[in-house]
């Protein structure tokens, strides 16, 4: 790096430190915890685990707690009230995304509509999004879903022990059967593995502050050899391919006229052959396939690791479904209705431990006023989930994991359904939403009528959790066992049935 480079990067960032000090003195801005010169608080926000910090601090400074330094402010949102009052009510200033400069810019991920920035390019990959994924077109993929929960608990019964691979195989091929018509053997050899090893990478650096560059972004000017900036080159090759290759699979199936069925086939064949389309198309169906299993993953393994832990829950849903479905075949996703207490116990795993204990920031697109403080335009905005789950309210402790709190009569006594704040809020909420869910009902539905599940041998089951942007379960043990030989038989056949 030139000396003439590195002088003007910190005249840059003395500059900005300056403009910043002055601009605090001029306004007054939302509490947070005290800061230090020059580099203010803004060094107290974690890039891993900084929800329950975040909510502990709900209790010192409120439902809003703001922090600033080094040229950035960042807005935590600690109740669904401020959340209604600022994404939803004030949506046109508070849809954006942050830069996320490594991941976003130098990894090219801010071509997928998750952190696009909001503007007519969101809003063409958005409007697609919703064609595909509506109330009544997820309809057609419930075979598919039904076919794929059987599966996983054949995976089980064949390896119990190796359950979690067992049910990121399932997410994994849920996403890209859907999405680019792949059969399960061809996702299984050419797909999976590469996609696994990228969302562990996207959801670790996709969290404010997780690169130092995201804090001082000049620094992407620095040379390539650079550890961050190795990383970032790796980290483009493997998005690139993500989003590209399946794609493609999808283009040369269509021109020779053997594409399966599927929601970029469906896309593409009411496209026109302009480039600009096929990007969004392509980027679109790319941040399905890249998001859209991590959901299902993180909640079913949650929900396997809840009923080890809580056995009472787990044997009143069986016998909810015993009694619904009898004991000659499998739950279908137009038993849903039907089964109240599974449905309770579904959302109790969603709110126990939320998937995106942090949802995903937002960005502010021009200075704001809320209640009376300033919020400068640019701050990254953070909906702090966890807070919301574990907000006091009602009959029961938000610290246990209790299906009856969702069952009560009064709405009053009812915390907030996870549904409204696990996929996103207002402008950007999640399109998959319907999809997800009910892929979460038939998986985990299907794995609590088949199977039993306790804890291992040693008795002791360590409730651990990933701190990156998902909140994936560590790997625990514990044994899974049918509740019968029919069970047993009921898998076997269904699964040798499915056509995916």
């Amino acid at each position: 790096m030139s000396t003439t480079l590195l002088l003007a990067s910190i005249l840059a960032t003395v500059a900005l430190l300056v403009r910043y000090v002055r601009s605090r003195r001029a306004s007054k801005y939302p509490p947070g915890p005290p800061g230090k010169p020059f580099v203010g608080n803004i060094l107290d926000v974690s890039p891993q685990g900084a929800w329950v910090k975040f909510t502990s601090y709900k209790d010192i400074y409120g439902d809003i707690v703001y922090f600033h330094g080094l040229g950035n402010s960042v807005l935590v949102l600690n109740s669904l009230e401020v959340i209604a009052d600022l994404l939803e009510k004030k949506a046109s200033s508070y849809s954006d995304r942050p830069t996320f400069t490594v991941v976003g810019e130098l990894m090219n991920l801010f071509q997928g509509m998750p952190l696009l920035p909001y503007g007519p390019e969101w809003r063409t990959q958005r409007k697609l999004a919703h064609s595909a994924l509506s109330p009544s077109s997820v309809k057609k993929y419930h075979i598919i879903q039904e076919d794929l929960a059987a599966m996983l608990c054949r995976e089980i019964l064949d390896d119990p022990k190796d359950f979690f691979s067992a049910v990121r195989l399932a997410a994994e091929r849920l996403v890209l059967i859907i999405t680019y018509g792949l059969s399960a053997d061809t996702a299984d050899s050419q797909y999976i593995s590469h996609a696994d090893e990228t969302m562990h990478m996207i959801t670790k650096y996709t969290v404010p502050g997780a690169f130092l560059c995201d804090l001082l972004p000049w620094m992407k000017y620095l040379p390539s050899w650079l550890p961050f900036q190795r990383e970032a080159a790796r980290g483009r090759e493997m998005i690139e391919r993500l989003v590209a290759t399946p794609f493609e699979h999808v283009q040369r199936d269509m021109a020779a006229g053997i594409a399966r069925p599927s929601l970029t086939l469906d896309l593409l064949s009411s496209a026109n052959s302009d480039p600009n389309t096929l990007h969004h198309i392509k980027w679109m169906s790319g941040a399905l396939y890249g998001a859209g299993g991590e959901t299902t993953y993180s909640t079913v393994l949650t929900c396997i690791l809840a009923m080890v832990m809580y056995p009472d829950q787990l044997r009143k849903a069986q016998e909810e479904l015993d009694r619904v479905t009898g004991t000659d075949r499998l739950p279908t996703i137009s038993d849903r209705g039907n089964l109240p207490y599974v449905t309770a116990l579904i959302k109790e795993v969603m709110r126990w431990r939320p998937v995106l204990p942090l949802g995903l920031a937002r960005a502010t697109a021009a200075d704001d006023t809320y209640r009376g403080y300033t919020i400068p335009k640019g701050t990254i905005v953070i909906p702090n989930v966890w807070a919301i789950a574990f907000e006091p309210r009602g009959l029961y402790s938000p610290e246990i994991f209790e299906p009856e709190r969702w069952l009560v009569s009064s709405k009053e006594d009812m915390p907030v359904d996870p549904a409204d704040w696990t996929f996103g809020f207002a402008r950007r909420i999640c399109p998959g939403k319907h999809l997800a869910e009910n892929s979460l009902f038939i998986f985990i539905s299907t794995l609590l009528a088949m199977f039993d599940f306790a804890p291992p041998d040693t008795g002791h089951v360590k409730v651990e959790f990933e701190q990156g942007m998902v909140s994936y379960p560590k790997p625990f043990e514990c044994k899974i066992t049918p509740r019968s030989e029919s069970k047993a038989m009921q898998i076997r056949e269904r699964a040798s049935q499915s056509t995916v």
